[in-house]
């Protein structure tokens, strides 16, 4: 919601206004996104769907505040933080959103609770209380008996389990999902989306990248992009 005199309103999580990104490639310019209202709530469990070329990893790269936008304003928590420079985004991205890959992005010689730790170590948290929030975050998706192994010891949904511990670790305001179970065989898939959904009802904020129509049908309201625009938004019940 965004007041008369231009200022966010105190409703929603995720509050962005008219934004475009565009892309330079060569002489040609690529239009990702083309002027995207779209409004989240806290507390909301959301699918962002489209094809490729759609503007939907655009528009998760900027939400996420792994990149900013041409033109427009985006709101995080009240904050606007289209306009911030890299430094101050990636303070924004430690402690506010926890993300999940589709390729885990884990560290291949560091044991799941380390993985689990390095947010907290960015954000200066003493050893202890990683240590602690760390295993906390283990426990939590399943994996206290796993801790201590690399992830060339682990199964593809075991890796998986360790990246959303180290996406829930810093107790972000929202958990941002890419392709969370592309990497994955039907029924981990299945496993990872019901670790998705009890943390949803626990009252986490997520929003999840997916071309899978299965996966989408975990949340409860799914964006469809196509060229850059929203081309529907609709809730499910």
């Amino acid at each position: 919601m965004i007041h008369s005199d231009g200022t966010p309103g105190s409703r929603s999580l995720i509050e962005i206004r008219k934004l475009v990104k565009t892309y330079r490639v060569g002489t040609e310019q690529v239009h990702a996104l083309r002027g995207v209202d779209l409004d989240i709530q806290s507390g909301e469990y959301v699918a962002i769907m489209g094809p490729s070329g759609s503007g939907k990893s655009t528009l998760m790269n900027l939400i996420g505040c792994l990149d900013t936008p041409t033109s427009g304003d985006y709101y995080l928590a009240g904050d606007n933080v289209a306009g911030l420079t890299n430094g101050f985004l990636a303070e924004v991205r430690n402690r506010r959103i926890g993300f999940v890959f589709q390729t885990f992005n884990l560290l291949p010689r560091a044991t799941a609770l380390h993985n689990v730790e390095l947010p907290l170590i960015y954000a200066g948290i003493r050893a202890a209380q990683r240590h602690q929030r760390a295993e906390e975050a283990l426990a939590s998706v399943g994996l206290s008996d796993r801790m201590h192994h690399k992830p060339n010891e682990l199964s593809g949904g075991q890796r998986q389990r360790v990246a959303l511990a180290r996406a829930l670790v810093t107790r972000p305001s929202i958990i941002l999902a890419d392709e969370p179970t592309g990497n994955l065989d039907s029924k981990t898939g299945a496993e990872i989306m019901d670790i998705f959904d009890r943390i949803y009802g626990e009252g986490n904020t997520i929003v999840l990248v997916t071309h899978e129509e299965d996966i989408a049908r975990h949340t409860k309201r799914i964006i469809r992009l196509l060229d850059g625009r929203i081309a529907s938004d609709e809730p499910r019940s």
